[in-house]
């Protein structure tokens, strides 16, 4: 269990501790030599046949709050501080806001210097907590009348945190492993050494980690969990972590970092989050508020967007959007508080509900909907709400990422009847009904188009895709119609789809002229065909005759336009991809000139410029400065259709 001491300057948070566990957490010269606590301090309690309590002793000067907040985070039980002879002072008024806004549950007060007052001065001080402790995490917390001077309730309170040790129980180890990191430094033949608190998950000797958000791979070389060598640092564990790798330096990683699986790491910016506005705020928060936000042991510049409402009132509690100065490691429910601008006082806070929140419409009621899914603390609760949620279809892996979700329990999320398309990097889910409605959809909107395009093959896939609910992302569109509900109805044909009952026919003039047409456009010359003007001149037919069935056998799919009044067969432009692909292959990167696809082709410069043009256009390569490459997701576009 981590104690967190909270409470005003000299009113003997290092002394308490010192007498709990015997060491003193002032470490720093400067620290020795004000008598004051300036950065955390760290010390640590063996129990007998259970684990070591680790203790956070965090200074008390309001210059250093943000050093507080630093050790607030991811503590199991607050040690609220006051002095007998002081009693309440601003800085414990601060500090007990901060201990609400993290949702510390567990805790209770310690009443120091009991041996300097009389027994009604006690009495008097304790009412005071009582009130000052009202309509907190705190209220009602025992309070503990001790002396470090003297040992008077020393043992008590030491016992009563080891039975509270033995309530808490150890954390679960179900999620990914997340570390906030509050000290960086260096040791001879060791190397850069990390500290924190282990906030989910857990790491064992030589797994990979990825310091976040800067991006850096590392590996773990040693680990020391409560000051003791260990080959496994668990959820609740403060840490202690020798890490190695290329680019891992002290100077490398910041306080604030977090130390992550690598498949956490994923920095935000735009936070979606619940927010509650201190009652001792003077002045209600509008859009675009400047503060500071607290998160672990980071801090940086922000900007404050409420969503209900204008405006966020003092004591009110709303969702809003937090807009970063620059990305932070976070995950959904990480607390969070937020201090003025000039770090005087703290005016909030609250915990994160989407890290992915959008720019636009985030007041729409879908977002609204959305969000309230969000919100659901339980995984699966959640997840299931956003499934009946638009745009119902999403990405079980980010999902399961932004809560630091373990690969058990992300597959535990799977409702009964869930459809999942594995496409890439992504796993796509839909719910029953809203894969039904994509299907009565994708059907529905290829009738309507064939009622009114019957002379044209299919309608566009892209158009197919921004057209229907769910729409889905590309990739998954393309897996969706070979599901065994569609495959028999619908029929993927290159860049469109058609029922598979629709068929166009040409008539018999229109054949006839088509096949003489066709084996000009192939065969040995099919690289370099020839134009509308020359076909026309040969067979010695209109040119807009041959013009307007070429048009026609274009939206049958056969042939392509590449430039004006110069068309290739279908099979033809599949070929030259693959060709490009060829080309594409024998270079280092993956970006060719003209000159090797014209030679390829042997079919000129000025048609192999308008081809590779053309694909261009179409996005199948892609151009920078006078060279090419393929982009392989578009490599089947003229593909011929399944049969």
């Amino acid at each position: 269990m981590i104690v967190g001491t909270a409470g005003h300057i000299d009113h003997g948070k290092t002394s308490l501790v010192r007498a709990l566990t015997g060491v003193d957490t002032d470490r720093l010269k400067e620290e020795k030599a004000r008598g004051i606590t300036i950065d955390l301090g760290f010390a640590y309690l063996p129990v007998d046949g259970g684990p070591a309590l680790g203790f956070v002793d965090v200074p008390g000067h309001e210059r250093f709050v943000h050093t507080m907040v630093a050790g607030a985070s991811g503590i199991d039980f607050a040690l609220l501080v006051v002095a007998a002879d002081d009693g309440v002072m601003p800085q414990t008024l601060e500090h007990l806001a901060i201990v609400d806004l993290f949702g510390t549950q567990r805790g209770l007060v310690a009443l120091t210097k009991a041996d300097l007052v009389p027994p009604e001065r006690l009495a008097a001080v304790a009412n005071d907590i009582r009130e000052a402790c009202r309509g907190t995490v705190l209220a009602g917390a025992d309070i503990v009348p001790v002396s470090s001077a003297t040992g008077a309730g020393i043992d008590a309170l030491r016992a009563r945190l080891i039975a509270e040790a033995g309530v808490l129980g150890e954390r679960r180890e179900d999620g990914r492993f997340r570390m906030a990191a509050d000290r960086v430094f260096t040791l001879p033949g060791i190397g850069v050494v990390v500290t924190g608190t282990v906030l989910s998950g857990s790491v064992r000797l030589k797994d990979p980690v990825t310091i976040s958000p800067s991006g850096i791979a590392a590996r773990v070389r040693s680990i020391h969990a409560q000051n003791r060598q260990v080959d496994i640092g668990r959820a609740g564990d403060r840490c202690a972590l020798n890490l190695t790798g290329e680019g891992v330096t002290k100077d490398a990683i910041q306080r604030g970092d977090m130390i992550v699986d690598p498949a956490l790491h994923a920095p935000a910016d735009r936070i979606d989050a619940r927010m509650t506005l201190l009652p001792s705020e003077s002045k209600a928060i509008a859009a675009w508020f400047p503060a500071r936000l607290h998160h672990g042991a980071t801090e940086v510049g922000v900007r404050v967007v409420p969503l209900e409402g204008e405006q966020l009132r003092p004591g009110q509690a709303a969702d809003v959007q937090l807009v970063l100065d620059r990305p932070i490691a976070a995950a959904a429910f990480d607390r969070f508080v937020l201090r003025d601008v000039s770090a005087r006082r703290t005016i909030g806070g609250g915990h994160f509900i989407d890290l992915r929140a959008p720019e636009r419409q985030r007041r729409k009621p879908e977002r609204v909907a959305e969000r309230a899914a969000l919100s659901h603390h339980d995984p699966r609760a959640a997840f299931a709400a956003l499934l009946d949620t638009p745009p119902y279809a999403r990405d079980i892996d980010a999902f399961a990422r932004d809560r630091a979700l373990s690969a058990e329990a992300r597959d535990a999320l799977l409702p009964p009847m869930a459809h999942m398309f594995v496409t890439g990097d992504e796993r796509i889910v839909l719910g029953d009904d809203a894969w039904r409605h994509f299907v009565t959809a994708v059907v529905e909107r290829l009738v309507a188009f064939h009622a009114a395009h019957p002379d044209l093959p299919g309608l566009a896939r892209e158009k197919l895709r921004v057209s229907v609910v769910p729409r889905l992302p590309a990739a998954t569109l393309a897996m969706a119609l070979q599901h065994k509900d569609l495959v028999g109805a619908v029929v993927r044909d290159g860049a469109f789809v058609r029922l598979a009952s629709h068929s166009v026919q040409m008539g018999a003039a229109r054949e006839s002229l088509w096949a003489a047409i066709e084996p000009l456009l192939g065969g040995p010359a099919r690289f370099r065909p020839p134009r509308v003007r020359d076909i026309a001149g040969e067979l010695r037919r209109p040119e807009d005759e041959v013009r307007q069935l070429l048009r026609f056998v274009g939206r049958l799919g056969s042939v392509v336009e590449v430039a004006h009044d110069h068309y290739f067969l279908r099979a033809t432009m599949h070929e030259m991809v693959g060709i490009a692909l060829d080309v594409s292959a024998e270079t280092q990167d993956g970006f060719f000139g003209a000159p090797a696809f014209r030679d390829r082709l042997d079919c000129g410069r000025k048609v192999a410029i308008q081809i590779l043009e053309f694909f261009e256009r179409q996005g199948v390569m892609l151009k920078r400065d006078t060279l090419r490459r393929v982009q392989p997701r578009y490599d089947d576009l003229y593909a011929p259709a399944p049969p």
